[in-house]
């Protein structure tokens, strides 16, 4: 037998309650006493029932981080009120058990507190959630995305239903050209899981639809429970065709809308999601169109450019361009050779005009001008210069200023028998 003090087995007991894991995320259930609430915020109470009672403390930064989390089923969306706990509250306590040492207390601190009735649902879907997400129903990379240009919408919702008349309409609006085909089903009460799960399976089998709306309008927890069923989500893990879920307002949540392919925050949301707008259409059209004008402007103008170079090649490259080139040639050699030949000509004519000058300064024309006579041989025109060139007989031409003299030679007297006789004399 082991001795110990009192704050000894405090501690021990302390330490089995805190290191036990069921202990450390339990749920209790039962009705608030003794409430009480200290001046700085922190709310101690009991929880009773029949048989028992457990001391219990909320501490103010539990109970406000409580608050900051949305509906039961949209824990990430929009912030609600905490719970105000009254004495007879029937409500759900979620915490850890501990040992408060100077009182010698076991305690549970709280962390979150529901009401009973809501508190159920929260525990259900809890475990429920727990499970088939460890089945890999949420998992994201199994998700499917949504067809981008549907022609037919299947819709599961009934058909009395406002949120259906919200959709058709949104439908309409948006992509005038789909078609809807609706599988009706009760969406709240006893069966109504039943048969969502049968209507998503016979759009599956009918084989037409491209994606299919589960959607209802808002409700309460109860109301909206059928969403939360298992099979309902194993229908639509199963189905061939993506599912879009549109079940209640944006601050509610379900078990549906964590297995489908897309959640939408309500029904018109998830008829938006499904469709393309026809006026994003027709802006992405007109879009387009100035695009392609561009396009085909720019296009053109290279073109235009290209072929006005096709063009000068083409006149560089014609035979026309070439006779018109030869023609220019031939006339620019005809201009050049007139030229030379003027210039030659022209110095020939001055060479011609000083031979002619100086053939006329030895012409015997200007001698015989003077008196003298030139005397050529009849018989042969060779002027005679000696004579020793003519017999006595011989006729012969002499040429004088102004005529011809023919004459008959006499006699032929040379030089030295003419000197002799002039010394004679």
């Amino acid at each position: 037998m082991q001795l110990f003090a009192v704050s000894q087995l405090t501690l021990y007991l302390k330490e089995v309650l805190e290191t036990d894991p069921l202990l450390q995320d339990i749920w209790v259930q039962g009705e608030v006493s003794n409430y009480s609430q200290s001046s700085a915020g922190h709310q101690y109470f009991s929880l009773k029932d029949e048989g028992a009672q457990l001391q219990c403390v909320l501490f103010r930064r539990a109970n406000t981080a409580h608050s900051s989390r949305a509906h039961l089923f949209a824990p990430q969306l929009v912030p609600q009120p905490p719970l105000v706990l009254r004495n007879g509250m029937a409500v759900l306590a979620r915490g850890r058990l501990t040992l408060y040492e100077s009182r010698g207390n076991y305690q549970l601190v709280v962390n979150e507190v529901e009401e009973a009735g809501v508190g159920l649902f929260h525990l259900r879907f809890e475990q429920m959630k727990q499970r088939l997400e460890a089945e890999g129903l949420f998992a994201e990379e199994r998700k499917r995305p949504l067809p981008r240009w549907p022609g037919v919408i299947g819709i599961v919702t009934s058909p009395q239903a406002a949120a259906l008349r919200d959709m058709l309409r949104v439908l309409r609006t948006r992509c005038p050209l789909v078609r809807v085909i609706l599988a009706p089903t009760l969406v709240q009460g006893a069966g109504a899981a039943a048969q969502i799960a049968l209507s998503i399976d016979l759009l599956n089998a009918h084989g037409e639809a491209d994606v299919i709306i589960v959607a209802r309008g808002g409700g309460s927890v109860e109301e909206l429970w059928a969403f939360n069923e298992e099979e309902v989500a194993r229908a639509i893990y199963r189905s061939r065709l993506p599912v879009v879920t549109g079940v209640g307002h944006e601050t509610d949540f379900t078990i549906a809308d964590l297995v489908a392919d897309y959640r939408a925050s309500t029904p018109t949301a998830a008829a938006a999601a499904v469709v393309p707008d026809a006026a994003e259409w027709q802006r992405s059209v007109a879009d387009a169109q100035e695009r392609l004008t561009e396009l085909m402007e720019s296009k053109l103008g290279l073109l235009r450019g290209a072929l006005r170079g096709y063009q000068r090649d083409l006149v560089r490259a014609s035979p026309l361009g070439r006779l018109e080139r030869g023609r220019q040639q031939v006339d620019e050699a005809e201009r050049t050779l007139g030229e030379r030949l003027d210039h030659v000509l022209g110095m020939r004519r001055e060479r011609l005009r000083g031979a002619a000058l100086h053939l006329n300064s030895l012409s015997p024309l200007l001698t015989i001008a003077r008196g003298y006579a030139v005397v050529r041989r009849e018989d042969n025109g060779q002027t005679v210069t000696s004579v020793q060139q003519v017999e006595a007989g011989e006729e012969v031409d002499i040429q004088v200023r102004d005529g011809h003299i023919r004459s008959v030679i006499w006699d032929i007297a040379p030089e030295d028998e003419q000197h002799e006789h002039a010394e004679t004399e």
